[in-house]
């Protein structure tokens, strides 16, 4: 069974050229635990989600896998 997944937070990393230990930095946060949000392991608090999309100068809702179905999905 293939696991859920709930954040973007790794491909938006990539799209930005940006590294998890880059944004463990910028949030003063352990680098474990931004590398499981990255694997979808693990999920940041609500707050920590706005923090890492402060910190990638982007909408949080980015960071969101959408629960709505494309018209073509």
């Amino acid at each position: 069974m293939d696991k859920e997944v709930y954040n973007r937070i790794k491909a938006v990393l990539a799209e930005k050229g940006k590294t998890n230990n880059w944004l463990a930095d910028q949030l003063e946060m352990n680098r474990t635990t931004v590398s499981k949000w990255c694997r979808n392991e693990m999920q940041p608090r609500i707050e920590t989600l706005f923090q890492i999309a402060k910190a990638l100068e982007i909408d949080a809702r980015e960071l969101l896998v959408s629960t709505q179905q494309t018209p073509n999905g």
